[in-house]
């Protein structure tokens, strides 16, 4: 009986299209592929990776976008997955990879991950430099962290250990236990409200960080994390504390040869489950057909029309891609009843980016004093926050993140010499900024201020290639509103239930995954993301969850193939 009905599955594969080939969309494919699906990925680009897209040129390797890889068993996860074995019904957090072990042992992957690709941890997390030229390492080791607040702001210590503890409490519940919640309802919401509240964790993260220190440096250290997901720290709920303890817990990695290497990994694991690639492939529309119900009219996605006019019919489709962009430009208004264009207008996006990406010569004579993953804080931060956030203008000054990955990895840039990329948050499009001009100009004052202040010294002399994007390439090249980043801004009005949902409201067999997503964006939420986005699709597809085996539970379960059928 059960060879008959694994037999039928096999013949009435659902087909399932990813739009985007992004962290999420690569994510949900492997898992789809698990579940049984016959899973296309569509991907606007010549490659994979969208944000994490990577670029080659002169020798260099320059990871595009995510840098900071942190939860290493999300990934093994991905890559021990399997055809009848989705582990969508198991722990989210198994007990073994709840301590901090893993890290001072050096092991950050796990047996299925390394068939794919090696991972390693980075110590520090960060060096973070402020504007007088003094420095702090965060490292996740409570003691170094304490030697550093006795250095630069031994008033904060006391501080530091109610903010250890009561950023410990949000973790534990709003990630832990939490974090795999998904927020179909305004129910559930409201179940957790209390806990929130209790824990002083929908008060703005830099307002909750002032309450523990009352130097600025250490305000600084202790809220800037929610720019690396692009949220402004003055206004991200303070849940967002848990960030801290997500690397304290688990460690900051690196893939070696970049997040371009992971990448690929998991495109060769999606491949080796039988999925299938389509690159240079836009969408350009969603495909719906409006059929009569029961006394009401039932949208339901039927596949993708592409640039070129192909059409790829599919039993589901999910999108990978921007929000906004999505239900906007891709879906004719008559299927929106929930999702209108004054709505999606009025959503509130993420800052956007100017990244620079350079190589220059190595020089014995000046040896570099930075490490891996570098945050150089300019003279203002909460100024300069509501200027990039709120007043949407582009300031005299700046802060970066410069990734220097050559420190770690050399086979990223040609002998003797280093491949680096540095971070500007900027506003996205709204102000009418001519990047066409402004890029330069601002590419220019960041290169020059990191040779004259001395943290590439002789930086003109040395650089050998360099290239830079700014918020039009986001808008133009990846589709995102208004060239955010990071999709929807993480405020409170906007995370949780109140955060775009993985399931079209409007359109049946329509789902979404990705940063816009719940519960949010960042390599880890994103992946996060795509076992929520799958579980609701096993869910409607009458897939069983429960078990380590797929297809044996098929077995006496005709609902689930008669399902197929339809």
């Amino acid at each position: 009986m059960r060879s008959v009905v694994v037999g039928m599955v096999e013949q009435r594969k659902r087909r399932a299209i990813v739009i985007g080939a992004g962290i999420g969309g690569l994510s949900l494919g492997i898992r789809l592929q698990s579940l049984g699906f016959a899973t296309t990925i569509v991907e606007a680009l010549d490659g994979p990776g969208g944000r994490a897209y990577v670029r080659r040129a002169a020798g260099f390797t320059f990871d595009m976008g995510p840098t900071v890889i942190t939860v290493p068993h999300f990934i093994e996860e991905l890559f021990a997955l399997q055809v009848g074995d989705p582990r969508l019904g198991r722990p989210d957090f198994p007990p073994e990879v709840l301590g901090g072990e893993r890290i001072k042992s050096g092991i950050s992957g796990g047996p299925a991950t390394s068939e794919y690709v090696t991972i390693q941890p980075i110590l520090p997390f960060y060096r973070i430099y402020f504007d007088d030229g003094t420095a702090f390492d965060y490292d996740g080791d409570p003691e170094h962290t304490r030697e550093q607040i006795l250095k630069l702001a031994p008033e904060d210590l006391a501080g530091y250990e109610r903010f250890h503890a009561d950023a410990k409490a949000i973790f534990d519940r709003g990630f832990l236990e939490l974090g795999y919640t998904y927020f179909g309802d305004m129910g559930k919401m409201l179940q957790v409200l209390p806990d929130l509240l209790r824990l002083d964790a929908v008060r703005t993260l830099f307002s909750f960080a002032s309450k523990y220190f009352s130097n600025d440096k250490m305000r600084q250290v202790f809220s800037f994390e929610t720019l690396l997901v692009g949220g402004n720290p003055l206004a991200v709920p303070a849940i967002y504390a848990m960030i801290h303890f997500v690397e304290k817990t688990w460690g900051i990695h690196y893939a070696r040869g970049g997040t371009g290497a992971l990448v690929r990994g998991f495109v060769r694991k999606f491949e080796d489950l039988g999925g299938t690639m389509r690159y240079s492939s836009e969408v350009i529309r969603i495909d719906v057909d409006q059929v009569k119900g029961r006394g009401h009219r039932r949208n339901i996605a039927r596949g993708v029309t592409l640039a070129d006019d192909t059409r790829l019919p599919a039993d589901l489709v999910i999108s990978n891609a921007d929000y906004v962009n999505t239900y906007l430009n891709l879906i004719d208004r008559k299927y929106r009843t929930f999702q209108p264009d004054t709505r999606l207008r009025l959503a509130r996006e993420s800052m956007s980016l100017v990244v620079v990406y350079f190589g220059f010569r190595d020089d014995a004579a000046h040896p570099l004093d930075l490490r891996h993953h570098n945050i150089i804080l300019g003279p203002r931060y909460e100024g300069l926050l509501r200027d990039i956030f709120q007043r949407k203008v582009l300031a005299e000054d700046f802060s970066q993140y410069l990734h220097i990955p050559t420190l770690t990895d050399p086979s990223m840039a040609p002998p003797g010499h280093h491949a680096a990329y540095t971070l500007i948050p900027v506003p996205h499009n709204t102000r009418g900024i001519d990047w066409s001009v402004e890029g330069e100009k601002l590419v220019e004052k960041v290169l020059s201020f990191l040779d004259e202040r001395g943290y590439i010294p002789n930086l003109r002399q040395r650089i050998v290639y360099k290239s830079f994007i700014t918020p039009d390439y986001f808008e133009h090249t990846l589709h995102s509103y208004l060239g955010n980043a990071f999709g929807v801004e993480p405020i409170l009005a906007q995370s949780a239930y109140f955060r775009p949902h993985n399931r079209s409201e409007d359109i049946e067999r329509l789902y979404l995954v990705g940063a816009s997503t719940q519960p949010g964006a960042g390599t880890p939420s994103v992946m996060m993301s795509a076992k929520m986005t799958a579980r609701l699709i096993a869910k409607d597809f009458h897939i069983p969850l429960e078990g380590s085996s797929l297809t044996s539970q098929l077995d006496g379960t005709p609902e689930f193939v008669a399902d197929i059928e339809r």
